[in-house]
Order: C-alpha cells, then structure tokens, then sequence
C-alpha cells in the first residue's frame, strides 16, 4: 500500500469516521434531551414501556464512547507503521523532520479518538442519571399505597 494512501486513510478515514461519530453523539445526546423534557410519566401505564422508549439511543452513545479510543488508537498504529516504513526506506537519507511529522499525525489520531470518546462518555453518563431520574419518577407517580 503506498504511503499517501496510508496518509489519506489516517487523515481522511479515521479522522473523518471520528468526527462522524462526534456528530452523531451529539444529535442524539440532543434529540434525547428534547424528549426527555416533553415526556410526561403519567402517561405511560406501563414502566417497561416507558423505559424502552426513553433508552432508545443511549446503548450507541455508550458504543461511540466505548469505541473511539480504539479507532483512534487504530489510526495511530497505521500512522507509525507509515513511519516505520519511511525510516526504511529512506534509512541512509532521513531526515528528522519528516519522522515527527509521521508521529504528530499518529498522536493526532489518538487525540481525536479521546476527544470523541470523553464528552461521549460524559453525555451517556448524564443521559442515564435522567433515565433513572423518570424511572423514579414514575414510580412515585404510580405509587398505589
């Protein structure tokens, strides 16, 4: 595989594919808090009901957070196989320059593996404290004491 391509699929690929999954986060993080806002307990007579309804998208969000680390860590192991293989090649002629060029661009990938994966993480974590916090909700709603 040519160098370039390898260049492109970090820079393009990875990147790319993380900041998708930023996007997506946050259009569910805010399509659940929407919804959250507009639900009423006292509508559902069922508690299973409602909550299948209000987890709905959370198990993604929590994948994303789970899983951006290791596409940015994928990222930064094609960039310092990239690295390796200009060293190689050009291993009388090197230049120092281009080797941290190569590093920069694997620890950018891993940066924005952690960047995608940390409000991911945050966001599922305060989506789930509202999901308790309407479980109860219902519960005192329904209370038949």
């Amino acid at each position: 595989m040519p160098i370039e391509q390898i260049k492109n699929i970090v820079d393009y690929g990875i990147i790319g594919l993380l900041l998708f999954l930023s996007f997506i986060t946050f259009a569910f993080a805010i399509e659940r808090l929407l919804f959250y806002k507009s639900i009423k307990v006292t509508d559902y007579k069922n508690k299973t009901a409602m909550e299948l309804d209000i987890m709905k998208r959370l198990p993604t969000i929590a994948s994303i957070g789970t899983n951006a680390p290791y596409i940015g860590l994928l990222g930064t192991v094609l960039a310092i196989i990239l690295t390796f293989y200009i060293i190689g090649e050009k291993q009388y002629d090197i230049n120092p320059g281009d080797i941290m060029k190569h590093l920069a661009l694997a620890l950018k990938a891993t940066a924005a593996g952690l960047v995608v994966a940390i409000p991911a993480t945050a966001i599922y974590n305060g989506l789930l404290a509202k999901v308790d916090t309407l479980l109860a909700q219902w519960d005192i709603a329904n209370d038949t004491k």
